[in-house]
């Protein structure tokens, strides 16, 4: 290992340290969890990469990188389209699904499509207890494009710019975000890998339409009707950042043990760490397992897990099918499904 790796290992250490240790250090701080809006941004995509707790920036091999590390998709030589079911708490439904294509020469390029759901609830009012018969939605959805390639055999960039909507009855919200992520590989230990991303970099959101309007009675007697508007807070984007690392503990002909360990900062939140493993029998069967969110204040995530099985029809085309258990705490748990083609 020469001078300028070493210095690259001893500051990534020192950025998980330094991570944990603010993180400690603001134990009796007040967070700022939710002062952010499109919060179903920081919904995980693929069940790989929750199987092994979240801890995926500097593994993001497959097209699950496009939501935690775009940059991992510079390494990729082959094409990939998945999509990704959660049931996610309190009965809300979402959904991921993307496409990534390689083009010779020029990178890898792909597209990627989130929605959120809650599904129709009654309106009700102070009058109206029991609903005025009327029914109302709310949710988000996002549209990607991603590009990301190799400037080196060890050494890769991508971004992924987002339009990012939110609605609530007859009010919505839209913005543009963008991800960046780097991704390096070291000639030591199996080719460790060395990653950080952005997540979510963008101008503020604020909900605008119908529903804000309101009539002001004014004048003598209240006999004059204006129209008038409540003017509503805007909120920041749900800003990540995220630094990792991982390696291979273990690689033979059909046995292959993969670590990572993630620092992650948020804006809206105390600092965490995720950590999983992944031990993979034969590019077969994969079995993995890990804990997300450690340390962070008031957090109800841990352990993961998760398995998955990958067919190969014939060369190149390979169906891939991932399974990932998560445990919410006093929230239940969370199961995700992801479903990928590789041609």
């Amino acid at each position: 290992m020469n001078g300028s790796m070493n210095i690259r290992f001893v500051l990534t250490l020192l950025l998980l340290l330094a991570f944990r240790q603010t993180g400690a250090a603001q134990a009796a701080v007040m967070t700022k969890t939710g002062t952010t809006a499109a919060s179903f941004l920081k919904i995980g995509m693929g069940a790989r990469a929750l199987g092994m707790g979240a801890a995926y920036t500097a593994v993001s091999n497959d097209i699950s990188g496009i939501y935690w590390n775009p940059a991992g998709l510079g390494f990729a030589t082959a094409g990939e389209a998945a999509f990704n079911h959660v049931d996610w708490i309190l009965d809300t439904r979402y959904d991921f699904a993307a496409a990534t294509v390689v083009l010779d020469g020029i990178g890898t390029v792909g597209v990627s499509f989130s929605t959120m759901g809650v599904g129709d609830m009654f309106v009700t009012t102070t009058a109206m207890p029991e609903g005025t018969g009327e029914r109302f939605t709310a949710g988000g959805t996002m549209f990607g494009l991603l590009y990301s390639r190799n400037l080196t055999d060890k050494f890769s960039i991508g971004f992924n710019v987002k339009y990012i909507r939110e609605h609530v009855w007859n009010m919505s919200a839209q913005s543009v975000g963008i991800d960046v992520g780097t991704l390096y590989i070291a000639p030591v230990l199996n080719g460790l890998r060395i990653g950080a991303s952005m997540s979510n970099f963008g101008p503020k959101m604020r909900l605008e339409g119908r529903d804000n309007l309101v009539l002001v009675k004014t004048g003598a007697g209240g006999k004059n009707i204006v129209n008038a508007e409540y003017e509503l807070d805007s909120y920041d984007l749900p800003l990540i950042f995220r630094a990792g690392i991982a390696t291979d503990v273990l690689r033979m002909e059909n046995n292959r043990i993969t670590v990572a360990v993630d620092a992650v900062h948020p804006n809206d939140n105390t600092e965490y760490v995720n950590s999983g493993l992944e031990y993979n029998f034969g590019n077969i069967i994969s079995l993995r397992g890990g804990w997300k969110s450690a340390f962070e204040r008031g957090g109800e995530q841990g352990l993961t897990l998760g398995g998955g099985l990958q067919y190969v029809f014939s060369e190149p085309l390979e169906l891939l099918v991932d399974y990932a258990y998560q445990d919410f705490g006093r929230l239940k748990e969370v199961h995700y499904f992801t479903f990928s083609i590789r041609f």
